[in-house]
């Protein structure tokens, strides 16, 4: 049965790492490259899409509400929305502009989603509602999603687990210790989480060749492949493999990600984007949004024409608020006092070291 292989292209540089690195390591995976098109990316988001274009040979720009007279998709929606603008409760600029296009674009077809969250992260990643579409996520030594894991290591599914292990397995000191975990139940002290690390912590290019034999017997896409090479790939990916990644490639590492230096009272800090997104993207801290204003003015006053009746950007802050100079100064040195504590510790300083994990909608990454 034909499975389609996609991965989502977001301009950020985990999505843009994890296709060149799928490329390099499984040059013969056919791989269908898309980007969701939202009409409200920076041009530097732009910029890398067209050098991965050029890298990867082809990228399909998916674009929601192509025959809308707006200019562009979100204020097709935003206008459907009755000005209401998107925010951490109310994503709807995600599901809209990316999930559904995306979803869209798969129909029907069985189809494997490769999700670049990286193997420091500790987040799940995109999981389609969808049957015919399975997430896999090749960066972390976990590379299958929690509705897989649970499925695998429901107490129903035991005794056909320990089975599968049997006959993969060669006899030895490893199987049994593999059938010590694999026979023990899952309670809230010995949860879900501790029992799969425990298989992983023995084997992890074992316990993905046992996944691998469970989705024989079920409908998820994988399932229906002959072979699927990354079950034999035990490698974890952290950020600084994804910026090695990029560089290394020629590809470049997004310049959003470049550091620009500022001063305030005679205190110098540096600020610069965390992560790819939509200019007005409701997860921005509020020192990205200062970026934003100095950087990009044009954008940040069209993402303050956004804001009225009460609806802003930022919860109890309009953006005019934010770009007073006082305001500004404040945001600065809070900022600077934040890298200064982490320079002490010896820890990253960027805005995507501070806190470039830590807000993220993974559905708007895929």
């Amino acid at each position: 049965m034909k499975v389609r292989n996609i991965l989502g292209i977001s301009g950020g540089k985990d999505s843009a790492a994890l296709a060149i690195y799928l490329k390099q390591k499984y040059p013969n995976l056919k791989i269908e490259y898309y980007n969701s098109d939202t009409g409200c990316e920076l041009a530097e988001t732009e910029l890398l899409i067209d050098r991965l274009s050029a890298y990867l040979g082809n990228i399909k720009r998916l674009r929601a509400a192509e025959d809308s007279p707006e200019p562009t998709p979100f204020e097709h929606f935003l206008k459907a929305a009755g000005g209401f603008l998107p925010s951490p409760q109310a994503r709807w600029c995600t599901k809209k502009m990316k999930l559904d296009e995306f979803e869209r674009y798969v129909g029907d077809d069985y189809a494997v989603s490769y999700v670049g969250i990286r193997g420091d992260e500790d987040r799940d990643g995109y999981v389609s509602s969808k049957p015919n579409i399975q997430s896999v996520f090749p960066f972390r030594r976990n590379i299958w999603s929690v509705d897989v894991i649970n499925k695998f290591l429901h107490k129903e599914n035991q005794e056909q687990i320990i089975d599968i292990y049997d006959k993969l397995c060669p006899e030895g000191l490893m199987k049994e210790d593999l059938m010590d975990v694999l026979k023990k139940p899952i309670t809230k002290q010995f949860y879900y989480s501790k029992k799969l690390n425990a298989l992983l912590d023995i084997d992890v290019k074992m316990f993905n060749h046992a996944v691998f034999e469970y989705l024989k017997t079920t409908d998820y896409p994988v399932g229906h492949l002959d072979s699927f090479p990354l079950i034999d790939n035990d490698e974890v990916l952290v950020k600084e493999d994804i910026f090695r990644l990029l560089r290394d490639s020629g590809v470049g590492v997004p310049s959003y990600y470049e550091e620009i230096p500022f001063e305030v009272d005679g205190k110098t800090g540096t600020y610069c984007r965390s992560r790819s997104g939509c200019y007005f993207c409701f997860f921005q801290q509020k020192i990205e949004w200062i970026w934003l204003y100095e950087q990009h003015p044009d954008l940040y006053e069209k993402a303050m024409s956004f804001e009225k009746d009460g609806y802003t950007w930022i919860q109890n802050e309009s953006l005019a608020d934010l770009i007073k100079p006082e305001r500004i100064r404040q945001v600065k040195l809070d900022i600077i006092k934040r890298q200064e504590t982490n320079k002490n510790k010896n820890k990253g300083t960027s805005l995507a070291e501070l806190f470039g994990d830590e807000y993220v909608c993974a559905n708007c990454f895929i």
